[in-house]
């Protein structure tokens, strides 16, 4: 099936081709159908999810650090560097 002059990169299309004919016969479906779900409909949206969740993540990570710095006497890694207080007359 593949023609690259690469072997490893053939060997890997063919078993993937292969994989996709099989999987598409099991289903009901032709090769080109189940390529269409995997490749622009499947794999699209996984990659869009991904994204969002990972611009999630940073606003919220960015966030907290902001909130942190702001109020650093809320931060319990600091109550051990404090100056006691001197005592009163």
């Amino acid at each position: 099936m593949a023609n690259s002059g690469i072997l490893w990169i053939d060997v890997t299309f063919d078993w993937c081709v292969k994989l996709l004919v099989d999987a598409a016969g099991i289903m009901g479906i032709t090769y080109e159908e189940i390529n269409v779900w995997l490749f622009v409909i499947i794999g699209p949206s996984i990659l869009m999810a991904s994204i969002c969740l990972n611009i999630y993540y940073l606003r919220r990570e960015a966030k907290s650090k902001r909130r942190s710095h702001a109020s650093p006497s809320s931060n319990p890694f600091l109550e051990a560097y404090k100056r006691p207080t001197p005592p009163s007359l």
